[in-house]
């Protein structure tokens, strides 16, 4: 049997698996408590886990109150975790157990870090509830203060204290940093120093009995610390088989990474569970690197990676094929949800039109100069401006629209064209620039001025040309201003044509939106009650057009030029964009998540009310064909276009090319980095 590529290991990409682990409690059994524990790190370990988490004291038991204090149950607690240990040593995934351990005549409420039959570190409780429900103070010594000690557990010496973050030498980025329970209620969690000292995964063993409500609050403070932190955070609470004398357990497990949720468990299982997911660990540094707030605050704390003891361990990674546990979107600008999507949708359009409305204002402009093809862009700029005006309390026939048939011009997207001008009511005419082209054409001595069917660059630019140079000089004739149309894709790719052409402006509306949002933006436009129905009427039909630059006649078969058919599909392409721009991920990871996402129609996740006919698949051929020529375009042969671009306003938080904003780069770079690390660890297509 053929090994498996590294390229296909999540390992080789920066993930990690994590769980979080719900076992049936024995109330004050540590014996059967540890079988449980055991039985589940087994599971785990079978499922790929690098990392599993158990609920706070789950070898000892929490609610047992006084018994605590019992010398028979201290020497019950050390015998389960030195069980876990002596079962460990065939596991590969490091166990994160709970335990009340003896040190020094004190009691203490901890978390011991297992790997291999190795007592990597134990960490003490930092705050101890001691009020409402919770006594443990009368039970537990707090953890303040604890640093650079050991303890004797399973007849080993290992470290002891809050100063412990634990750190695998053979995988980078596999970095981790443990709290328990309330810790993260506190107004200074551990797990932010822990986090500013160099840890990426940040887990808390949690008992937390549920009442109403307490569930989101959870919730709340997870995603924010992981958010917070620039971390991924794994939390795990008591689940059933706890004593309920007085209180009642959900066994609540999440994992969140930068603020957003990966994996939940079933609260009020009567069964054993783990939730597992791959955190992108190496995601995480970069974002870490990239936001220089974080350092500053790691800085202002006296750099705590100074405080603590990094704990070294060897995690053996094998870099085997074990899928990928992880909700990947294949639309990453779009949420997947109605509700996320119709929330993000409105922001985005609203956005535009604000910035477009403080644009009109702050220049005094007479009118708003809009060239209008009938494709999607054209057309979500336009109605951007309808909405722009009409909130400044001006007219819409302050808006001139403009449609400028070529060579190639479709009678349905000009009729579409004419059919949106009137519905929106703005002031519409039309200039046919196949006249002028012509005499460009002639007067340069292009061939197709000779009859000659050449349809090269020049043929097609000496259009795009034409269409801006005529809104540009009508915008001087009637005071207004020139609206830009082109889109974050098209930008991205170097799409469009440099200077006196589609690429200049005096304001480019949607040069932070991607092509896939755009899509969505006039389906939410149309879904919300934006227009009247007519206008929604020629919406609906723009959205069903071939995207096309309408720049080359139609070939013998009748088929019209096809925009994707030459330069890749627009929906990899923003996918590739979002993992470039704002992430900065290498290519070969950019190819590993996407042959994930579109390998197959159950991949990734589609956003809800995607059309069936519209899941498209990708092999792994495909998604590096074209991501060698997004990385070309992007990287080498475009840049210059993005260093020149007009003002227009950020939208997405997947990232903006404007060089003011978001991307700054030299405009005679070069591709060959991205070029090479792609090729290198890719396998054999």
């Amino acid at each position: 049997m053929t090994e498996p590529h590294r390229f296909h290991s999540i390992h080789a990409h920066g993930l990690i698996r994590v769980g979080a682990c719900t076992p049936i409690a024995t109330v004050g059994d540590a014996a059967a408590n540890a079988e449980a524990t055991i039985a589940l790190a087994r599971q785990g370990d079978e499922a790929g886990c690098d990392l599993l988490v158990f609920p706070e004291l789950n070898l000892t038991s929490y609610a047992i109150d006084d018994l605590h204090l019992q010398d028979a149950q201290v020497s019950a607690s050390a015998a389960a975790v030195a069980a876990v240990v002596a079962a460990s040593v065939d596991l590969r995934a490091v166990l994160l157990v709970g335990s009340a351990l003896a040190r020094n005549g004190r009691l203490y409420n901890c978390a011991v870090a297992i790997a291999r039959g190795r007592v990597l570190g134990v960490v003490p409780k930092t705050f101890l509830p001691n009020y409402r429900e919770y006594y443990e103070k009368r039970w537990f010594a707090p953890g303040v203060g604890l640093t650079g000690l050991d303890i004797e557990v399973a007849g080993q010496v290992a470290p002891f204290g809050t100063d412990l973050i634990f750190a695998a030498d053979d995988l980078p980025d596999f970095v981790f940093h443990v709290e328990i329970c309330e810790d993260f209620w506190a107004p200074t969690p551990p797990s932010t120093d822990g986090a500013l000292a160099g840890a990426l995964i940040l887990a808390n063993l949690s008992a937390s009995n549920i009442v109403i409500g307490k569930a989101r609050e959870r919730a709340l403070l997870a995603a924010a610390q992981s958010a917070r932190a620039v971390a991924a955070y794994v939390y795990s609470a008591t689940g059933p088989g706890e004593s309920t004398t007085d209180l009642a357990w959900d066994g609540q497990g999440m994992i969140h990474e930068l603020g957003e949720l990966l994996a939940e468990s079933e609260r009020f299982d009567l069964a054993t569970e783990i939730v597992v997911a791959d955190v992108d660990v190496q995601r995480l540094r970069l974002e870490r690197m990239r936001a220089g707030t974080f350092n500053d605050a790691a800085a202002a704390r006296g750099h705590p990676e100074t405080r603590f003891r990094r704990v070294m361990f060897g995690h053996e990674p094998a870099f085997e094929d074990r899928g990928l546990i992880r909700d990947l979107r294949r639309f990453p600008f779009v949420p997947n949800t109605p509700a996320k999507r119709d929330a993000d949708c409105y922001e985005a359009f609203n956005i535009q039109v604000e910035g477009l409305r403080k644009r009109l204002e702050a220049t005094g402009a007479k009118r708003l100069v809009v060239g209008v093809s009938g494709g999607l862009d054209s057309t979500h700029a336009l109605i951007v401006a309808a909405k722009a005006v009409d909130r400044m309390g001006r007219p819409r026939s302050e808006i001139l629209g403009y449609t400028l048939p070529g060579f190639a011009t479709s009678e349905g997207t000009k009729g579409n064209a004419w059919a949106l001008m009137r519905a929106l009511g703005v002031s519409a005419a039309e200039i046919d620039i196949r006249p002028a082209a012509t005499q460009m054409l002639t007067d340069i001595g292009h061939p197709y001025a000779g009859g000659e069917p050449v349809y090269d660059v020049t043929f097609e630019n000496v259009q795009a040309g034409l269409r801006t140079d005529y809104l540009f000089r009508l915008a001087n004739q009637h005071g207004g201003m020139v609206l830009g149309t082109g889109d974050l894709s098209e930008l991205a790719l170097g799409w469009c044509t440099y200077g006196v052409g589609d690429h200049m402006s005096h304001y480019g509306v949607n040069a932070g939106v991607p092509k896939t949002l755009i899509q969505f933006l006039i389906r939410w436009a149309i879904s919300t009650d934006q227009f009247d129905a007519e206008t929604d009427r020629v919406l609906d039909a723009i959205l069903a057009t071939e995207i096309s630059p309408e720049l080359v006649p139609a070939g013998a078969d009748g088929a019209m030029q096809s925009t994707q058919d030459r330069i890749g599909p627009y929906e990899l392409h923003d996918f590739f964009a979002h993992y470039i721009i704002r992430h900065g991920l290498p290519p070969s990871k950019i190819a590993f998540l996407a042959w994930h996402a579109w390998r197959d129609a159950e991949a990734g996740r589609w956003p809800e009310g995607m059309p069936a006919d519209a899941r498209n698949t990708y092999d792994l051929a495909t998604i590096a064909r074209w991501l060698e020529a997004f990385l070309t375009r992007f990287f080498q042969t475009s840049q210059f276009k993005r260093s020149a671009l007009p003002n227009g306003p950020k939208v997405s938080a997947g990232g903006a090319i404007s060089p003011r904003g978001d991307w700054r780069a030299p405009s005679d770079g070069t591709a060959r980095v991205w070029l090479e690390e792609l090729k290198a660890n890719l396998p054999p297509l």
